[in-house]
């Protein structure tokens, strides 16, 4: 594991289950997946296309200090749209640069301009931290080695 892996080697390790709503489904809808399936943000697809994202931020911030009612009120007047997406290609580090450089905390992953599936902020920093105990485990195991062929 590097933060050279490619996007989809986290999707292998992950899965690539995706969760979607509708835009006329209702904000309270949303929230109700969001919470079934304990992600932060859904998709909003129309016929197999993505049209845009919906996350808790987006609810809290245009449901809630809006005062809207959010059985009322279609993800489509709150989602995200355009969505930026990452690359099943692209690197983790790139991926993490996107996130960052952006503030946001998903990002769809397309392959060919197919979904295939989603990573957050959460995914790539366990892929990191994971790569960081393997390299220190390898300097270990090295250092180890070396002070045993020094004694010898």
């Amino acid at each position: 594991m590097k933060l050279t892996d490619s996007i989809q080697a986290v999707l292998r390790g992950k899965g690539e289950a995706v969760w979607s709503v509708g835009p006329g489904q209702s904000a309270y809808e949303a929230v109700q997946v969001m919470m079934e399936r304990q992600v932060g943000a859904l998709l909003v697809m129309t016929d197999g296309e993505l049209v845009g994202m919906v996350s808790e931020r987006d609810c809290a911030r245009r449901i809630v200090l809006e005062d809207k009612p959010a059985r009322q009120t279609p993800v489509a007047e709150i989602m995200s749209s355009p969505v930026v997406v990452v690359e099943a290609r692209q690197t983790v580090d790139e991926a993490m640069a996107i996130m960052t450089g952006r503030r946001i905390r998903h990002l769809p992953v397309v392959d060919g301009g197919r979904l295939v599936g989603m990573v957050s902020i959460g995914d790539l920093v366990k892929w990191t931290i994971t790569q960081q105990s393997e390299t220190i485990d390898h300097l270990g195991a090295y250092i180890a080695g070396g002070q045993v062929a020094a004694k010898l």
